[in-house]
């Protein structure tokens, strides 16, 4: 193709058929002059990275010391009601903490009638749920109770709009590694009130601390959990320890210290976004 003197040229356009008398891959000045670089990017500070892994550290704390209970009925040192009791008595401050000034009688009574229910029935088919696994071996129970908890952690709700989160896939995983670990257990009644303390851990427990929660609390937490792994096992103290401290402290350091090097561009040449009307822009879209 022959070239002509740049002033004969036609100007530049951003349409390919215009630009005939311009090589394929040529890029004009005024490409870029609508390049935005790190548009709407929040810088978040150290503060604000420690108060949002709240909902890991809860889980975390869930699972080990759901773990840890399960450990002290398997080898029966201590009995099933002398667990059963304190928790209860510790569930019923945190619901009555939990619903305030707000609670009333008729609300009262309405929580009752679901907690009875689910006492009532889950004892009922506690002695199906001990035996469900029983024929089972215990190294595949215990991999598989692995891999639900682990699944429990993976679609957890951790306040991020992905299609990954599933609250219900979260709570079953939970409950299904309860339902296989009851069956290791010696009695049904074992069976039921690990069950109880499932639903404690994995239900109730994230609904208070969701909302009504401050970073502090974890403090008494951690204490508690380590402690009781002291006894139990030296090598799961230390992972838990060193796991928990990693996620405080060292990942939030490293999300903080790496903020600078993100670089996002934005440009005429996005794909455009098509916003769904609601109620709040419905006027705007108008």
């Amino acid at each position: 193709m022959a070239k002509t003197p740049q002033g004969k040229r036609k100007p530049w356009v951003k349409n390919l058929y215009s630009n005939r008398e311009y090589p394929d891959n040529y890029t004009d000045v005024s490409f870029l002059k609508d390049l935005q670089t790190n548009l709407h990017v929040r810088r978040y500070t150290l503060r604000e990275a420690l108060g949002g892994i709240t909902v890991l550290n809860n889980q975390i704390s869930c699972i080990t010391g759901f773990l840890i209970l399960y450990h002290v009925m398997l080898s029966d040192r201590i009995a099933p009601t002398s667990i059963l009791v304190p928790t209860c008595i510790i569930t019923a401050i945190g619901y009555l903490y939990y619903r305030g000034s707000s609670l009333t009688m008729i609300m009262l009574g309405e929580d009752s009638k679901t907690l009875v229910t689910v006492l009532l029935f889950g004892y009922i088919f506690s002695p199906m749920l001990h035996t469900l696994t029983q024929a089972i071996s215990t190294d595949t129970i215990y991999t598989t109770t692995f891999f639900v908890m682990l699944f429990n952690l993976m679609f957890t709700d951790y306040g991020l709009d992905v299609a990954m989160v599933s609250k219900a896939i979260s709570l079953n995983a939970a409950i299904f590694g309860a339902i296989c670990l009851a069956s290791r257990l010696s009695t049904s009644y074992h069976a039921f009130v690990l069950l109880v303390e499932a639903a404690i851990f994995f239900v109730l427990y994230p609904i208070m601390t969701a909302a009504r929660w401050h970073p502090y609390c974890m403090v008494p937490i951690f204490v508690i959990c380590c402690g009781a792994l002291y006894f139990l096992s030296r090598p799961v103290l230390y992972l838990y320890a060193c796991t928990t401290l990693f996620i405080n402290f060292a990942c939030p350091l490293i999300f903080v210290r790496q903020q600078h090097y993100k670089f996002n561009i934005h440009g005429p040449w996005d794909e455009a976004i098509v916003e769904e009307n609601t109620e709040e822009n419905l006027d705007e879209n108008l």
